[in-house]
């Protein structure tokens, strides 16, 4: 429980900064050229029977802007005067248009207010990325580093890679790290032509098709490829089943329930397999029967091979921390002055940016459909402890998914006004007022659509059913 509420305050505090500030960007435009804004919320104040569902608002003297916070943390409005939104403010469209409101403005200046958002977001992103690189630096681990390899999947192995392959570059250039955000590792692989990699001490070349699905390099299970980590006991957590069962730090896992581990994928892979059997199972002595293992351990202190039964705990985990990259290698870390960590930040929120884009092209696939994640995926995103570090980098990693997301030409959000002031300027002709409350009503509707399936996809995968 208390893993669950830092992630959501987490979650809000993120959000609602987001939010200010995007609908801050329309603000800011707004008021530049004259239009009234009527309300700035953050959060959406839905009224509930007679409660009108503000939790708190302000309206300074000499300010046409009522300011407040609503109830339901799904996003923010900027209401501006004389434009056709997800209010659907016909009453004020039908009256003769007034030189405050939006409607009565040049295309440009109109379109400089719809912008103002993703803008804001976008050099938002920007910006949190270069403090990031001024305040902690960057640090990877480099994949040419990792002597002991990689641990390949199937699919890997029938293309010609090895366990223990120790991956260097691609005809795009060099690895640089494993992962990212923005899963440049596996997107290089999947655009390779071929792959070179030191085998045995030898340079080898494998032949790539250069055209692989990215999507299903990284959902399945193993991974096509992951940092070859041995199976070690990092250490055993207090009153765990581990440490009842006499499992000690340094020891190494070699099987569970007879089938052979080596690495720690190997090893989660197969307490994967049992969990999905115990959610199948139909009664609670069916379930606790599927989490008694048998592990074969070899201690660290004699290198000995020790049989030891266990009960799982109810998250069929094993009650230790697992060894990590961080256990055998040290990472690359480089460090930014004050002024050149901007150029540093842009470049790599940018990169940022070109790899969610890039991975957007899967969402058209059934398994990219499946791949949709709602509140809750984005809530598992953040760290299950308070970490500076991790909050300002996913932070800027969602201004910058929602810029991109609210740019897409979809009525009802920001690009798709765009869109339509866009074919103003061209032909110099204004869609009608009743064609563009119909395509709000459209927008929202397809908006609706994607919440719910992605919403109901964090649902699905909570009780294992995809």
């Amino acid at each position: 429980m208390e893993t669950f509420l830092i992630r959501l305050l987490q979650f809000i505090l993120a959000i609602s900064l987001l939010v200010l500030l995007h609908e801050g960007g329309h603000m800011f435009f707004s008021k530049l050229f004259g239009v009234r804004v009527e309300k700035f919320f953050v959060f959406f104040d839905v009224s509930i029977g007679k409660w009108n569902g503000m939790l708190f608002k302000w309206k300074p003297k000499n300010d046409d802007t009522t300011y407040g916070l609503g109830w339901l943390p799904l996003g923010g409005y900027c209401k501006i005067s004389g434009m056709i939104d997800e209010s659907f403010d016909t009453k004020q469209m039908a009256k003769e248009p007034e030189p405050w409101e939006f409607r009565t403005k040049p295309a440009w200046q109109r379109l400089l207010i719809m912008i103002g958002g993703v803008l804001v977001n976008f050099l938002l992103a920007l910006f949190i990325y270069s403090m990031i690189m001024f305040a902690w630096g960057e640090s990877y681990y480099k994949v040419s580093d990792m002597s002991m390899g990689m641990a390949f999947n199937e699919q890997a192995k029938t293309l010609g890679f090895r366990d223990g392959d120790v991956m260097l570059g691609t005809d795009q250039g060099e690895f640089r790290e494993y992962a990212n955000v923005n899963g440049d590792f596996f997107r290089q692989i999947a655009q390779s032509k071929y792959i070179d990699v030191m085998r045995n001490g030898k340079k080898e070349r494998i032949t790539m098709p250069g055209d692989l699905d990215m999507l299903s390099m990284v959902k399945e299970r193993p991974l096509f490829a992951e940092p070859y980590i041995p199976a070690r006991i990092d250490s055993v957590m207090g009153d765990s089943p581990a440490m009842k069962a006499g499992i000690k730090e340094g020891d190494l896992l070699k099987s569970i329930n007879g089938k052979p581990v080596e690495t720690w994928a190997d090893m989660n892979n197969e307490l994967s397999v049992l969990n999905d059997i115990a959610a199948v199972k139909q009664t609670r002595k069916d379930s606790l029967a599927a989490r008694n293992v048998v592990l074969t351990v070899q201690r660290a202190e004699t290198n000995k091979l020790d049989t030891i039964r266990m009960t799982l705990n109810s998250e069929l985990k094993l009650g230790v921390m697992q060894s990590t990259l961080a256990t055998y290698y040290k990472p690359v870390t480089e460090e930014y002055s004050f002024l050149a960590s901007f150029p540093a930040g842009a470049k790599y929120g940018i990169n940022v940016l070109r790899g969610y884009v890039g991975n957007f092209r899967y969402l058209a696939s059934a398994d990219g459909a499946k791949s949709l994640g709602g509140f809750g995926s984005i809530g598992k995103m953040f760290p299950p402890y308070w970490d500076w570090y991790m909050f300002w980098n996913m932070t800027a990693f969602l201004s910058i998914i929602l810029a991109f997301m609210n740019i897409l030409p979809i009525p009802a959000l920001d690009g798709g006004h765009v869109m339509f002031l866009l074919y103003e300027m061209i032909t110099r002709r204004k869609p009608s007022e009743k064609f563009m409350i119909r395509a709000e009503y459209v927008g929202i509707t397809i908006l609706i659509i994607l919440m719910i399936v992605a919403n109901l996809n964090d649902i699905l995968r909570l009780f294992n059913i995809y």
